[in-house]
Order: C-alpha cells, then sequence, then structure tokens
C-alpha cells in the first residue's frame, strides 16, 4: 500500500514516476502487474472529445451606474441572466437566435445554418481575443442602467471558469443509421442503410474505464481541464453508475460521469475548441487528463485493460425514440480498426473523439507531474455508486396527445 501523502513527497522531490495509461499497458503485457506496481506513482489517463454539456461562469464586474443585466449576448449568442446582477452563464451549445423568416416548413432555410455558439466564445475568450457584449437590463432603484454594451476579454472581467455539468462519460454508444435518408446527430452525420458508424469514447485509454468504480476518482479529484489545472466538483448529469457491466468492471454502455469545473483564465485554447457539427449544432472540444495514484496493486489491474476488453453497443438512429434497437456489442479493437460487421455487412466507422489528442493530454499530464507542477489530491467524497437512470415520462398525466 502507498498514500497519496508518499505520492506528492515523491513528486515534489521530483523523484515520482509517471506513465501515461498506454506505457503502463505495455509494461503490464511486458513485466506483468506485480512488478509494475513496483515501479509506477501514477498513472495518466486523457481524453479530446465532444462534450457539450459544458459552459463558462462569467462575471463581468458592476457598470457605472449599475445593471441588473436580464438579457445578455456575447457575439450574438445568448447567455443566461438569471443570476445575480453581472454574473451569466454561458452554454457550449448555446447559438444565436433565429428570426421567423429563417424557418420554412419546420426546417431552417439554406444558409441559415448557425455555425458559431457558445463554446466558440468561450474558445476565443479563452485565446484573449475580444468579445462584443450586448446587455438589457432590469430597471430598479439599485440598478437603474436600461441597457450596456461593451468589448470584453478575459482580463477585463472578474471570474470566467468553466462549470461543466457532464463530462468524461464512462463509455458510450455507437451511431449508424438503418434508414433510408442521411440523419445530422451528436455523434455527426450518419449516413443511410449503414453507410457509416461513429463512436465518441477514445476507449482503454479513456480515464473513467481505467477507474470503473471510482476508487480513485471522487469529489476534489484535481484534473488536468483545457490546459489548466481543474477538479471534480460533484457527480456528473446522467450519472449512471449501475449500468450492466462485465466481469472486468468496464461498463456496456453510458455510465459514470463527473462534473468539472476550473478557471478559464488559466486555460489553452488548444485544449479547448468550439467545434460544429453540422445540422445538429455546437459543441465544445474539451482535453481532460486524469492521474490515477498508484496506491495498491489493483490500480494497476483495473489500468491494464485493453481494447479488446471493453465493448459498446451499436444503436440506430433511423428510430426516433428513447430506447433504440441495438445491433449488439462490439469491441474498441473492432472500433479502432476502421471497420465493423453489422448484419454481415462491413461497416466503416470513425471516431469522433481525437485519439492522436487524448494520448498528447496523458503525456502532458505525465510531463507536468515529472517537473514537480501537479500533485494528488485526496478526494474529500466518493462519487455516489448507487443512482438510477430516470426517464421523463408523462406518470400520471391528465393529458393526452391528440
Amino acid at each position: 500500500m502507498r498514500t497519496i501523502a508518499e505520492i506528492n513527497e515523491k513528486i515534489s522531490r521530483r523523484q515520482a514516476v509517471a506513465w501515461t495509461v498506454e506505457e503502463l499497458k505495455a509494461r503490464v503485457k511486458e513485466s506483468g502487474v506485480a512488478k509494475a506496481f513496483k515501479q509506477v506513482d501514477v498513472i495518466c489517463t486523457g481524453t479530446f472529445e465532444p462534450m457539450e454539456s459544458s459552459g463558462a461562469i462569467i462575471n463581468l464586474g458592476h457598470t457605472d451606474p449599475p445593471i441588473k443585466i436580464r438579457q445578455c449576448w456575447l457575439d450574438g449568442i445568448p447567455a443566461y441572466a438569471g443570476f445575480g446582477a453581472v454574473d451569466l452563464y454561458l452554454g457550449a451549445t448555446a447559438m444565436a437566435d433565429y428570426s421567423s423568416s429563417d424557418v420554412l416548413d419546420g426546417n431552417l432555410r439554406q444558409g441559415t445554418e448557425r455555425e458559431r455558439g457558445g463554446a466558440h466564445v468561450i474558445e476565443d475568450l479563452i485565446a484573449g481575443k475580444p468579445v462584443q457584449l450586448r446587455a438589457i437590463g432590469q430597471m430598479t432603484d439599485c440598478y437603474p442602467r436600461a441597457s450596456f454594451e461593451n468589448t470584453i476579454t478575459k482580463e477585463s472581467i472578474n471570474q470566467f471558469y468553466l462549470f461543466n455539468p457532464r463530462n468524461l462519460y464512462q463509455n458510450f454508444i455507437v451511431g449508424v443509421n438503418g434508414g433510408d435518408r442521411p440523419l445530422f446527430t451528436y455523434l455527426g452525420p450518419l449516413q443511410p442503410r449503414l453507410a457509416n458508424a461513429v463512436y465518441s469514447n477514445p476507449g482503454a485509454i479513456s480515464p473513467l474505464l481505467n477507474d470503473p468504480d471510482l476508487q480513485l476518482i471522487g469529489i476534489g479529484t484535481k484534473v488536468f481541464l483545457g490546459g489548466g489545472i481543474g477538479y471534480v466538483a460533484w457527480e456528473g448529469t446522467q450519472h449512471f453508475p449501475l449500468q450492466k457491466r462485465l466481469p472486468n468492471r468496464t461498463p456496456i454502455g453510458p455510465a459514470a460521469t463527473v462534473a468539472l469545473i476550473a478557471d478559464a483564465k488559466q486555460m489553452n485554447p488548444y485544449w479547448v475548441r468550439g467545434c460544429y457539427l453540422h445540422n445538429y449544432g455546437p459543441s465544445l472540444m474539451l482535453g481532460v487528463g486524469v492521474p490515477l495514484p498508484v496506491l495498491q496493486e489493483e490500480v494497476v489491474h483495473h489500468c491494464a485493460i485493453q481494447d479488446k476488453e471493453i465493448v459498446a453497443p451499436v444503436m440506430d438512429f433511423s428510430i426516433p425514440r428513447r430506447v433504440r434497437p441495438t445491433f449488439g456489442l462490439v469491441t474498441y479493437e473492432q472500433l479502432k480498426s476502421g471497420r465493423i460487421t453489422i448484419e454481415g455487412k462491413s461497416v466503416r466507422v470513425a471516431p469522433l473523439a481525437s485519439i492522436y489528442l487524448s494520448r498528447k493530454v496523458a503525456e502532458e499530464l505525465k510531463q507536468w507531474i515529472i517537473a514537480g507542477k501537479f500533485t494528488i489530491t485526496e478526494p474529500v467524497a466518493t462519487i455516489p455508486q448507487d443512482r438510477s437512470f430516470i426517464a421523463q415520462d408523462r406518470r400520471g398525466s391528465q393529458f393526452t396527445l391528440e
């Protein structure tokens, strides 16, 4: 047994041994779990993938005369202003408002698609770029101002931090389209008649798959978030640790999630990028690295998991229901080969996550630890492992759909 205090002492002396999780898997394959346990202190995991349940808390500072903001736009993107007078929340998927003339027969007119969203404004602010602010106030005796316009940067505002309600999905799904028309989804375009497949999670290098029962990751765990230092703030939304699991404890579909928080002023736009999914909307590509302290041999055993030992369900998006039919399970080894077989048909497959940048996140975190710049934190509380998944159905409603 080791303690986090002992590992941090080695980090402070720059004597800690940190490996990326891929290096750990290779070492275990060569010499076994027991020998690897004796050699390594920290295992570094990483991912770089779309995490649309993300956003930024911004405090602008007071104007003169003061304003109580009730509506606000940043570069034309609406920010939520239902907090204090000049507190805002800018969601990653927020989009510029549409007018009625933009819509024809229930669909957006060609050329009116909004490809810029909250995620792009967040990226620009992190990069130090100017952003146009327009605000409308509720006039009161203490907040008499009716409106305000200005140009802001991250240096001209008070607090600017990411507070992400749901990041780091522990496993996810593979999307396909068995219908007869293209579909535009949160996994990107899915071509008809099973012409392609898309998966999101990077597999065996993903943080939560290497700590399947969250024995190491808890509330207060320090992480690499967007190129800065962040923390696990709480369980994430849609946290579902009761998902069915394989004997190796990895889930067969979407399971645990965490909420993350970090100072965006410290971040690097290389690791925080706004993206756009055609005919779906904006999202935020985010680099997150989680260190796993090697406190006992079991940690190495879990981190030795290979892509061939982790599975994900193949879901048909052509059925517009919450519970969609599945074409069964495939391993991440099959997914990363570029082809999977569905009902006897070979289907090309691609990741939505960047495997290359996921590896770079883990390597960056490793270098921080080796250089003594990043220590490990002891969780202040565990993340619940008994959360069920509640769907929103019309239970006992007196109304019926016509």
